[in-house]
């Protein structure tokens, strides 16, 4: 691959970390800007939206953006069709509101009694430029970078989006059989999107990767629900589980997208569901370090799940000596490539440390294994 020379290595790391599994060294993905880089000039499209839907535009400066980059440990290149987290709903008739940095969506369901049908039409704008973008990707970065799916959020999401994120809380109180109805109908749409679109990906690329750059064989998805900090686990177990469930079972692989302190209350019952490989944390703006979500990533790791977390680079080797690397990846950024590749020498060294202190524990209590961390 053009942009990820080293990608045969890699892709044995991820392979061993989805085992929950080391190599070498602790899952590691580092990115840093290239030393040996002669940036060409591109020209945005004047139009705010055509920088966001200009096909031709989207590509080739996604083509820059990797250029430009060093790929270190399990970090590469992944380009995928990103219309905002919304895009779901647009397929099923709302309206686009294209912002600098995201997209949002405009409600359509203002009552359930006109509410429309939901399914994809087929001729929908957003849904044909989605897929037309994805083939264009796969044409162009074949040998290059991989092409993932675009960012499938259905499910509590996506029925927000729908009915705006107020009337949405207030319609698990007021109307908890339409909520109900309309998850019927949502459920099979992830399916519906992710095989449109995996099909054409899989004509030159094996495995998946997503927005999440995490590559696996086979189907795997990076599951979530960012409504979750509106309501009670309660609510989430009467009204959303069975969905994430239903994507869970039908993947290969797949992490929960837990993002923010008020999705917390629900990680018990993610480590419920038997299918489900891991957790991706974000714990949100406020909070800089990772180090002070040690306790979470240990109860996540003694539940048997695998963990992805984004991470500044100068807490790694504190992180390695809290939690075992064993189903630990790590997604960090360094200043330089050699700051970079020194970061992948250093994690291996504190791996090894690692391990050899977890086999002495396991020795200490005479069962020769080491003991969860």
């Amino acid at each position: 691959m053009l942009y990820k020379e080293d990608w045969e290595q890699a892709k044995g790391r991820f392979m061993a970390w989805w085992q929950g599994e080391v190599v070498d060294r602790v899952a590691l993905q580092v990115r840093a800007p290239r030393k040996v880089y002669q940036p060409k000039k591109l020209n945005p499209p004047a139009k705010l939206e055509d920088r966001w839907t200009d096909i031709e535009w989207r590509l080739n400066e996604a083509d820059e953006n990797f250029r430009a980059t060093f790929f270190g440990g399990e970090a590469f290149p992944c380009f995928w069709c990103n219309l905002g987290p919304d895009l779901m709903a647009a397929f099923l008739g709302a309206e686009l509101v294209f912002e600098e940095t995201t997209i949002w969506v405009k409600p359509i369901i203002d009552d359930w009694e006109t509410a429309p049908p939901l399914h994809i039409d087929p001729e929908n704008r957003w849904w044909r430029l989605t897929l037309e973008m994805t083939k264009a990707a796969v044409e162009f970065g074949k040998d290059k970078f991989f092409v993932g799916l675009t960012d499938i959020h259905a499910g509590g999401d996506l029925l927000a989006a729908l009915r705006g994120r107020e009337n949405f809380c207030l319609d698990l109180v007021e109307h908890p059989e339409k909520v109900c109805e309309a998850m019927k109908q949502i459920t099979p749409l992830f399916f519906e999107v992710y095989e449109s679109l995996h099909s054409i990906i899989r004509t030159q690329y094996e495995g998946t990767c997503t927005w999440l750059n995490v590559w696996a064989q086979g189907r795997w998805y990076p599951v979530s629900m960012d409504e979750l900090a509106l309501i009670s686990p309660k609510m989430f177990r009467k009204f959303f589980l069975n969905d994430i469930v239903a994507q869970v079972n039908w993947l290969d692989n797949s992490l929960f997208h837990l993002d923010g302190p008020d999705c917390v209350r629900h990680l018990d019952i993610l480590l419920e569901i038997p299918n489900l490989n891991g957790i991706q944390w974000v714990p949100g703006a406020r909070y800089k370090s990772m180090l002070v979500w040690v306790p979470l990533l240990r109860k996540i790791q003694q539940a048997g799940k695998l963990i992805h977390i984004a991470v500044p680079a100068n807490e790694i080797e504190i992180l390695l000596s809290e939690l075992s690397p064993k189903g630990l990846m790590l997604d960090t950024y360094c200043a330089s490539e050699d700051e970079a590749k020194d970061l992948l020498r250093k994690a291996t060294k504190w791996t090894k440390e690692k391990v050899q202190v977890s086999i002495s524990e396991g020795e200490a209590t005479g069962d020769g294994q080491s003991q969860p961390q």
